[in-house]
């Protein structure tokens, strides 16, 4: 287990001058250079132990300067070598669980080297005949490489590595494995100094746990390791995986409003929530803009799934207008499309708004993000903290806040005070049904434009409603109670997709919106070619006209056909998850059992205890309505 160290640093400035062993002075001047005056307290807790040849696991609130934390160490490390590292010798290397994360710790380390004249040379060769600085191979310097899957192939990147001969890896997981199993690719004992597993709580993870286990065995077990992470304390019972040798714990945490409570988030950001109808789910984000002052220049929009980034992409515009800009981004993008939204909306000049799943919410430093929309409250309740620390980021003032419709998701707030997430109301005024209404009704005007539309908007709220099924707090967070007609006419359905969720329900499916069906066609012209042909087939084959009605049914929604047969499969799906959850769960050590049942008995005192005080309001009211001696049940006029 861990040794704890206290994060108090030895001087009371935290001034970069200070440390022991003293940095470089180029090192000084980059960061006086990117505005660091001095040290964070993470920055003045982990650089000199891990500069001190320590293994450590740093805990750190979001946006306190973690990167650095680490970069330092490295750069460092390397450039005190007694001899430079051989010709294609590894000499650290920076995992992140996401490609935009490794880009960003990438750009932020060619940030620093660029004050090191030896390695900013060899990063950024003369061109043409411009004379080349004096350099021998005998030089120190730091050479890195950014490894990312889909932006370039594995042989790409071989041909890079064996071509410039880097000397620092950052990358995800799957494409460092594919490099380091290249003979031409050696990370020796000698020359191996320092790995790093940034966001190290969702590396080891189960999805990442069989890449990281294969990457550790390319690696000599005589190193440096550092686990870098806002909640790294959830990881710590994985720490033998890694190998780490007697690390120290670096925990640096915010003080509560009392003064004795631990928050996990920084002392900048105000955390809140918003209770809304869900008639008004989309419609109140145009209302919450306006009211924050000043406006927000960026914005951070939280989803569940890729479908409704996809699908709110189209419709957002509609709803907000024309002062923000929608930039989409979400893990199921092509590589090059994922880093060019990202690109958009970080140097975005005018009013702008990020769309995304969780994806964006581990980890990366977007500068300057005012605001946090959680429209979809997450399924993994430790996710919430990465989405809110988006925003409130190195001392600056942000603001989150988490949707959730009113009745059970209100248990959500007593939820996040179990885990020492604090949040507090938001005040907004009271919205208008009319807002709403209208919202609805432009949104359906675009849909009745193109037959696509329509289909997108099918396949997005099946799967949001397929991901709300599955969240971890399902007690809170029920499929039963949802208001179906509601919730469908704020997406700006034309009607209620058919899947098993809806088979008992006996509202309106239409949402009170009357289409010829048969003549709602497809902008495409092949595609809607392609529709009337399976019209005409089914028409010539005699159908009677119920099974007409059925076959119609089925072409109107794509994503239903075969349905049995995706019920099957997600079945199986569920299963190995309950089965991977088991196994999961019988590893854990007995506290961590203990732990988790108490949380969940918590949960289950408080949506009792909430529910009672639900029915006493609603007693009260009754009776407030209808008081005593007045209670005989009315039967009508004589």
């Amino acid at each position: 287990m861990a040794s704890k160290q206290k994060a108090k640093p030895k001087s009371s400035s935290r001034s970069w001058d200070g440390l022991a062993p003293p940095l470089s002075q180029w090192a000084l001047d980059a960061v006086a250079s990117m505005g660091f005056t001095r040290m964070t307290p993470v920055q003045a807790s982990a650089i000199p132990l891990f500069m001190a040849h320590k293994d450590v696991v740093v805990e750190a609130v979001t946006g306190s300067g973690k990167t650095l934390s680490f970069l330092i160490p490295v750069v460092e490390k390397l450039l005190r070598l007694e001899e430079p590292l051989k010709k294609h010798h590894i000499g650290a290397i920076i995992i992140s669980p996401t490609r935009e994360l490794a880009s960003q710790i990438y750009q932020v380390l060619l940030s620093l080297l660029e004050f090191h004249p030896a390695s900013a040379a060899a990063i950024n060769p003369p061109e043409g005949d411009a004379p080349r600085p004096k350099s021998s191979s005998s030089t120190l310097k730091v050479v890195p490489q950014l490894l990312l899957g889909g932006a370039t192939t594995p042989a790409e990147d071989l041909s890079s590595f064996l071509k410039r001969s880097p000397n620092v890896l950052v990358s995800t997981p799957g494409r460092l494995l594919e490099l380091l199993s290249s003979p031409h690719v050696h990370c020796p004992q000698a020359s191996f100094e320092m790995l790093v597993l940034d966001e190290a709580d969702r590396l080891l993870d189960l999805g990442f746990k069989d890449d990281l286990q294969k990457i550790l065995r390319h690696l000599p077990k005589q190193r440096r390791t550092g686990l870098f992470s806002a909640s790294i304390s959830e990881a710590v019972d994985q720490i033998v995986r890694v190998g780490l040798r007697n690390p120290v714990k670096v925990a640096v945490k915010v003080k509560g409003g009392s003064g004795v409570e631990d928050k996990r988030t920084p002392a900048s950001l105000q955390m809140t929530y918003l209770t809304t109808p869900p008639a008004h789910k989309f419609s109140i984000l145009k209302q919450i803009l306006s009211t924050v002052q000043p406006t927000p220049q960026k914005t951070i929009f939280f989803v569940s799934t890729c479908s409704s980034v996809d699908y709110l992409s189209m419709i957002l515009p509609i709803i907000l207008g024309d002062d923000y800009t929608v930039v989409p981004l979400h893990g199921k993008h092509p590589a090059n499309v994922r880093q060019k939204n990202f690109a958009r909306f970080t140097t975005s000049t005018s009013p702008s708004i990020l769309l995304t799943t969780d994806v964006a919410s581990r980890g990366l430093d977007i500068p300057s993000v005012d605001l946090v929309v959680q429209i979809d409250p997450p399924s993994d309740p430790k996710t919430f903290i990465h989405r809110c620390g988006r925003a409130g980021r190195a001392g600056r003032r942000g603001l989150s806040i988490v949707l959730l419709h009113p009745g059970r998701e209100e248990d959500y707030v007593s939820f996040l005070e179990i885990r020492k997430t604090p949040v507090a109301p938001f005040n907004l005024p009271t919205p208008s049904d009319e807002d709403a209404e209208a919202a609805t009704e432009s949104v359906r005007k675009v849909m009745r434009q193109d037959r696509s539309h329509h289909d997108k908007g099918q396949k997005a709220f099946v799967s949001w409603l397929r991901s709300y099924s599955k969240h971890q707090a399902s007690s809170i967070f029920r499929v039963a109670d949802l208001d179906w007609e509601a919730l469908g006419k704020a997406w700006g359905l034309l009607k209620l997709p058919k899947m098993p969720e809806l088979r008992n329900f006996t509202g309106d499916r239409t949402l009170g919106v009357s289409l010829d069906w048969d003549n709602f066609t497809y902008k495409d012209k092949q595609r809607e070619k392609r529709r009337r042909e399976i019209m005409e087939e089914h028409a010539q084959a005699g159908d009677n006209e119920q099974d007409s009605r059925k076959r119609r049914a089925t072409d109107n929604a794509s994503w239903s056909q075969n349905q049995e047969a995706r019920d099957k499969k997600f079945k199986r799906r569920e299963a190995k998850k309950a089965r991977k959850e088991l196994e999961r769960w019988e590893q854990l050590p007995e506290e961590e059992k203990q732990k988790a049942r108490e949380t969940e008995r918590m949960i289950e005192e408080i949506r009792a205890k909430n529910e009672q005080q639900r029915l006493a309001k609603n007693a009260a009211k009754n009776e407030a309505s209808n008081p005593v001696g007045n209670d005989e049940e009315f039967t009508g006029f004589d």
